[in-house]
């Protein structure tokens, strides 16, 4: 079985990925609530809520790969 040659950078610390769960869940709950904001200013479309759920998802898998 050929050898896989290792990532050159390095894999961050579990601590940075935790941080980054909860940010990303932050801007993900943030997106939530100005859905239905009643300032339009305020108000975020459901492409940006989407992209904040996928950030979030992103930054589990990143989290749960790490835990193994």
């Amino acid at each position: 079985m050929p050898h896989l040659p290792e990532s050159r950078e390095p894999s961050p610390p579990t601590q940075e990925l935790i941080d980054e769960v909860v940010l990303r869940f932050d801007a993900y709950a943030r997106a939530r609530a100005a859905r239905d904001s009643l300032f339009p200013t305020v108000r975020a479309t459901p492409r940006q809520e989407q992209q904040a759920f996928d950030a979030l998802q992103a930054a589990v898998v990143r989290l749960r790969s790490r835990l193994g």
